[in-house]
C-alpha cells in the first residue's frame, strides 16, 4: 500500500476544553488512542493534546472523537493569532464570580447551622433561601461535569459532589415541605448520642454549600496556576525585535518584523535586537546571545558571521540578510520546545482525583446496597431514604475539598514571604522525589555580568597606572568586556582624558593618553603595533584563557605594560546553596551553553563534580530527558530563554526570579531573589506542603471511611454527623495552619 512508504506521522496539537479533573484527560486519550494509526497524550495541567496520526486519519475525525467525549478541542491557531490569545479575557474570571458570590451566601447558612444561638425562629427557611443558589449555580460546572460522566458510564470526584450536594438540598427540601424542619422553633439538637431516625426533622443545607464553596475555591486556584502555563510561549515571543530597518532601493523604513522576507537586508544599531535570524553582510560587532546560549562573553561577527534572531547587538552597526523567518527562526524553535516539554510532561495527578476511581463507585454502591438492604428488611421509606442519603452526605469530601486548598494556600503564602513562588499543586509531588538537580551556570551559580578578577602588570609597571590607562579607553566603548574593565577603574579613581580615540572593531581600542599612544586589546591589535608580549605577560595571558576567562593586553609606546583578567563571577552564596542541596539527597550537575574550561574552573569554585559544558538549547532539553531516561527524578534550576524548554521539560523547574520572564513561566517554582541557597528552602518547602496535603488526604478519607458504616446502619445523628464533619474540617485548616511556622535554613534567613 501507498501509505506503508510514509515513514513519518503528522503531528497536532489540540486544545482541549471541559476537563474538571485528572480522569477526563484520561477518558479522552483512551477514545483517542483507540482510532487506529493514532497516538495521544493528553495532558490535564496545560489542557492540550499531542497526536501523531497516519494519512488516513483526519484532523476533523480527532476533533470529533474528542466531542463524542463530551469535551471540546480545536485546532491550533495561525502564528498570527497568538496576540489575540494573549489579549483574550482571562477564564479564570467566571470561575472567581462563581467562588465568591457561593463564598458570601455559604458563610450565613453554616454559622446559623452550627452556632445554636442564632438559630432563631423560622432560621432554616432562610438557610435555604440563601444555600440553593449556592447549590444550583455554584455548583453547576459539577453538575454538568456528573451529567458527562453519566452519560459515559463513568464517575469522578465531580459525581460525588453532584450527587452529595444535590442529595443534601433534596432530602432538606423533603424535610422542609413534607417533614418537620419546616417547623417554626426547629433547632439542631446539641446532643451526642447515636440513634435511629426517619430523617423528617434534619436538614442538611450548611453540608451542601459549604462542600461546594470549598471544591469551588480548590478549582479556582488550581485553573489559575494552570492559567500561566501558556504564559511562557507568550513571553518568549514577546523577546524578538517588534520593528526593523529594512533597506529597500538603497534607503531604510521600518517596518514589523513580521513583514520580513527570506533574503531582505535590514539595519541593526547598538543596542538593538537582531530582528531575525541571518548572515552579516557588512559591519563588525560584538552580539551578546547569552539569552539563547548562555555564553557570557558577546560573540564577535563580521562579515560572512551568522547571527540569530532576538540576541542584542552591543558594538557596531550591522547589515544583516534575512536568513530565516517566521517560525524557522531560533525564537520560534524554542518556541516549540518549551511548548513540546510541557505538553509532554508526565501527568500528575492529585492524590483525590487517584483515588476517586474507586471510592466514588464504591460509595454509590454503598448508598444504592443501604436503599435496598433496608427497603427488604421492612424499614419504613423515609428512613431508609434517610440512610441512603446519609451515606452520600458523609461521603461527600468537605475536608477533603480543604485539603489541597489549604494547605497550597499556607504553604505558597509562607513561601511567597521568604521568596519562592509555587505554582499549583502538581509541583509539590515532584520535589519528594527528585534525586538530580541540574544548574544553569551563567546567572544561576554566577552573577552573569563581567568583571574584573586580576591586574597584572609588567615588570616595573604601576599596577594603578595600567588600570587607569586601561579604564580611561575602554569607558568609551559599549562592549561589555570594556564596561567591566571601566568599571573597576572608577572604583579605583578618576580615569585621565582621552583624546583620538579609536573603536578597532573586533580587536579593541586605542588613543591618546597624557601623551601617551595607548593600545587595549586582543594580543593581534598589540601585534600589529608590533608590541610583544613580555613571558611573564604572556604566562598570565595564556594561563587566564586556560581557566575560561578573557585577557586583554595593554602597551603604551612600542611596549607591553600589563594584562587585564575579565570573567562572571560566582555568586558569593553558591557554593553554600550546592552543600544544601546535597544535604537533601540531591545530585547537582552543571550544564551550561559555555566553554568547557569556564566551566570547570566555576564548578570547582563551588564544589560540584559533573559539569556538561557547550550545549545548545535544545541539547539542553535532550540532556535533561537523557537524564530522566536512566531513571533519575531531575530538578532544573535556570534563569535565561535559553533554560526554558529545560525547565519545562525537568520534573521540576525551578526559575530564579532574576532572570527573563520566559524562563519564570516556564518554571515549577520561582526563587524571587537571585539566591541560589533558597532553591534548598524551595525544595523544603515544597516537600513540606506535600506531607500536609497527604496528612490532610488521610485524615479526610479516613473520616469517610469510619462514618460511612454508621450512615449506613442509620444511626448517624445528624449534628453529630455536623460535627464530626465541622471537626474534621477544622482539624484540616490547622494541620495546613502549621505550614505557617516554616522557617528558611539559619544562614539563608538574612534575605527573610
Amino acid at each position: 500500500m501507498a501509505t506503508d512508504t510514509i515513514s513519518t506521522d503528522n503531528r497536532v496539537e489540540l486544545a482541549i476544553g471541559g476537563m474538571t479533573c485528572a480522569s477526563c484527560a484520561n477518558r479522552i486519550e483512551r477514545k483517542l488512542n483507540k482510532l487506529d494509526g493514532v497516538t495521544a497524550t493528553v495532558n490535564y495541567a496545560t489542557e492540550k493534546a499531542a497526536v501523531s496520526y497516519s494519512q488516513d486519519v483526519t484532523t476533523d475525525d480527532l476533533v470529533g472523537t474528542v466531542e463524542s467525549a463530551g469535551y471540546t478541542a480545536t485546532l491550533p491557531k495561525a502564528p498570527g493569532q497568538a496576540e489575540d490569545a494573549a489579549a483574550a479575557p482571562d477564564p479564570t474570571e467566571q470561575l472567581r464570580q462563581r467562588l465568591l458570590v457561593s463564598l458570601v451566601l455559604t458563610v450565613p447558612v453554616i454559622a446559623m447551622a452550627m452556632i445554636p444561638a442564632l438559630q432563631f425562629t423560622n432560621w432554616q427557611w432562610l438557610s435555604l433561601t440563601l444555600a440553593a443558589p449556592v447549590v444550583v449555580w455554584g455548583a453547576l460546572p459539577f453538575h454538568k461535569a456528573a451529567w458527562t460522566n453519566l452519560r459515559h458510564a463513568t464517575a469522578t470526584m465531580d459525581t460525588l459532589v453532584s450527587m452529595g450536594t444535590l442529595a443534601a438540598l433534596g432530602w432538606s427540601l423533603y424535610a422542609l415541605f413534607w417533614g418537620t424542619a419546616g417547623t417554626p422553633g426547629m433547632v439542631h439538637p446539641f446532643e451526642f448520642t447515636i440513634s435511629r431516625s426517619d430523617g423528617a426533622g434534619n436538614i442538611y443545607l450548611e453540608a451542601a454549600a459549604g462542600v461546594t464553596t470549598f471544591i469551588l475555591a480548590g478549582r479556582y486556584f488550581e485553573a489559575r496556576s494552570k492559567r500561566r502555563a501558556g504564559a511562557a510561549l507568550r513571553a518568549l515571543l514577546e523577546l524578538g525585535a517588534k520593528d526593523v530597518a529594512v533597506l529597500r532601493n538603497g534607503t531604510e523604513q521600518r517596518i514589523p518584523t513580521d513583514q520580513l522576507v527570506v533574503g531582505d537586508l535590514f539595519v541593526v544599531r547598538p543596542g538593538e535586537k537582531i530582528a531575525t535570524d541571518g548572515d552579516v553582510v557588512e559591519g563588525s560587532s560584538a552580539v551578546d546571545a547569552s539569552m539563547l546560549t548562555g555564553e557570557s562573553v558577546p560573540v564577535e561577527v563580521s562579515e560572512g558571521s551568522e547571527v540569530a534572531g532576538a540576541t542584542t547587538n552591543v558594538g557596531g552597526r550591522l547589515v544583516v540578510r534575512a536568513k530565516h523567518v517566521g517560525s524557522d527562526t531560533q525564537l520560534a524553535q524554542m518556541a516549540r520546545l518549551v511548548e513540546e516539554a510541557q505538553t509532554g510532561k508526565a501527568e500528575v495527578q492529585r492524590l483525590a482525583d487517584r483515588i476517586s476511581g474507586i471510592f466514588v463507585p464504591i460509595v454509590i454502591a454503598i448508598a444504592v446496597g443501604t436503599l435496598g438492604f433496608w427497603l427488604g428488611t421492612g424499614g419504613s421509606v423515609a428512613a431508609a431514604f434517610t440512610a441512603a442519603v446519609a451515606v452520600l452526605i458523609i461521603a461527600c469530601p468537605c475536608a477533603l475539598g480543604l485539603a489541597t486548598p489549604t494547605a497550597l494556600m499556607v504553604g505558597t503564602g509562607r513561601g511567597a514571604q521568604l521568596g519562592i513562588l509555587i505554582k499549583g499543586p502538581e509541583v509539590l509531588e515532584s520535589t519528594r522525589r527528585v534525586d538530580t538537580v541540574v544548574l544553569d551556570k551563567t546567572g544561576t551559580i554566577t552573577t552573569g555580568k563581567m568583571s574584573l578578577l586580576d591586574v597584572t602588570p609588567a615588570q616595573g609597571e604601576d599596577r594603578d597606572t595600567v588600570l587607569r590607562y586601561a579604564g580611561a579607553l575602554e569607558d568609551s566603548s559599549e562592549h561589555p568586556i570594556a564596561q567591566a574593565i571601566a568599571r573597576a577603574a572608577k572604583e579605583a579613581g578618576e580615569l585621565p582624558s582621552v583624546e583620538q580615540f579609536a573603536n578597532v572593531e573586533g580587536l579593541g581600542v586605542q588613543g591618546m593618553i597624557d601623551g601617551h599612544a595607548v593600545v587595549v586589546g586582543r594580543r593581534k591589535l598589540l601585534q600589529d603595533w608590533s608590541i610583544r608580549l613580555p613571558s611573564d605577560l604572556d604566562v598570565a595571558f595564556r594561563e587566564a584563557e586556560r581557566a575560561g576567562r578573557t585577557a586583554v593586553a595593554i602597551g603604551w609606546d612600542g611596549e607591553a605594560r600589563g594584562v587585564l583578567v575579565v570573567a562572571d563571577t560566582v555568586k558569593p552564596t553558591s557554593a553554600e546553596a550546592v552543600q544544601q542541596l546535597r544535604a537533601l539527597g540531591l545530585t547537582p550537575i552543571m550544564l551550561t551553553g559555555d566553554n568547557a574550561d569556564t566551566a570547570r574552573t566555576i564548578a570547582d569554585q563551588v564544589g560540584i563534580d559533573q559539569v556538561i559544558a557547550g550545549v545548545m538549547p535544545q541539547d539542553k532539553v535532550s540532556t535533561v530527558e537523557r537524564l530522566q531516561s536512566e531513571g533519575k527524578v531531575v530538578a532544573m534550576v535556570g534563569d535565561g530563554v535559553n533554560d526554558a524548554a529545560a525547565l519545562a521539560q525537568s520534573d521540576l523547574g525551578i526559575a530564579m526570579g532574576t532572570g527573563t520572564d520566559v524562563a519564570i513561566e516556564a518554571g515549577d517554582l520561582t526563587l524571587v531573589r537571585g539566591d541560589l541557597r533558597v532553591a534548598a528552602d524551595a525544595i523544603r518547602l515544597s516537600r513540606k506542603t506535600l506531607s500536609t496535603i497527604k496528612g490532610n488526604l488521610f485524615w479526610a478519607f479516613g473520616y469517610n471511611v469510619a462514618a460511612i458504616p454508621l450512615a449506613a446502619a442509620g444511626m448517624l445523628n445528624p449534628m453529630i454527623a455536623g460535627a464530626a464533619m465541622a471537626f474534621s474540617s477544622v482539624f484540616v485548616v490547622s494541620n495546613s495552619l502549621r505550614l505557617r511556622s516554616f522557617r528558611a535554613l539559619p544562614a539563608n534567613s538574612s534575605g527573610e
